[in-house]
């Protein structure tokens, strides 16, 4: 038996409360397909009757797999060229030259999916800034999915998936075939790590960071999560450091926090130094 409108309201309720995550009500059909496995492997017989266990408070966990279920991964190699070349030609060695001394860079690939940002742009670094070699880069990837943190940390990926926007030459030259798998060499991997966070929620483990991408997420997040959120980035974001968003989004009404930049055809933030 199909969802009430009732039903439909509670669980766009509870994927609001659990991730920030705004569902319009014209998607309810996605709960139908993203929910009915879940829904299955906890015993229910229909999804109504998930529902019902839900509302119920048993078990607790299955709150956070409906939210985990419904957050959007879609992701890609090299996912729209323009911000790539815009952090190659213009922020990346910006920021070479203010780590010079240090010689440390830490980038943080927020709401990072199953991991083809964060690689994405290690090979690009590796490809294009070999002088870097000997220093200390880290590029941190964050989801609210435990599912996808796993699938980023194996750092193997499907056929279909490195033929979706990663060059041939750097597929050869980067990644390793395992049978029908492709794997991220050593190299990359060791720029890279993996972790479970919610952007709603206080980041206290994350470093400062020089660099941070927060790319076609906040059209899920309420205003007032924005607002918090630009709040927690600016927080974790050095004074000398960039903010890169979706070509689509913008940081509106955070102008006391953030300035707009334009390179390469895009934009980037930069964070408003205290007077």
């Amino acid at each position: 038996m199909a969802c009430s409108d009732t039903d439909y309201a509670y669980l766009r309720e509870l994927v609001l409360e659990q991730s920030a995550n705004l569902i319009d009500p014209s998607r309810n059909a996605l709960f139908d397909t993203r929910l009915t496995p879940i829904a299955r492997l906890s015993g229910a017989d229909s999804l109504e009757d998930f529902v019902n266990m839900l509302k119920a408070g048993r078990p607790a966990h299955l709150h956070r797999a409906v939210a985990e279920a419904m957050t959007i991964n879609e992701t890609s190699f090299f996912r729209d060229m323009r911000p790539f070349e815009m952090l190659r030609q213009i922020l990346i060695p910006r920021l070479m030259e203010r780590r010079m001394e240090e010689r440390r860079l830490r980038i943080w690939s927020a709401a990072s999916s199953t991991g083809q940002e964060a690689y994405s742009l290690a090979m690009m670094i590796a490809e294009h800034f070999s002088e870097i070699a000997g220093w200390d880069v880290k590029i941190v990837g964050t989801d609210i999915s435990r599912h996808v943190v796993d699938y980023a940390q194996k750092g193997r990926y499907r056929r279909l998936e490195v033929n979706r926007g990663l060059p041939a030459r750097m597929l050869l030259k980067y990644m390793t075939r395992h049978g029908e798998e492709w794997e991220v060499s050593p190299q990359i991997r060791s720029m890279c790590e993996f972790h479970y966070a919610n952007l709603c929620a206080p980041l206290p483990l994350l470093p400062t960071f020089d660099l941070v991408l927060l790319r076609n997420v906040l059209l899920y997040f309420s205003q007032q999560d924005r607002r918090a959120l630009f709040r927690e980035i600016h927080r974790k974001l050095s004074p000398a450091g960039y903010l890169v968003l979706g070509n689509a989004e913008q940081a509106e009404d955070s102008t006391n926090l953030f300035e707009v930049e334009f390179g390469a055809d895009c934009y980037f933030y930069s964070p408003v130094r205290a007077s």
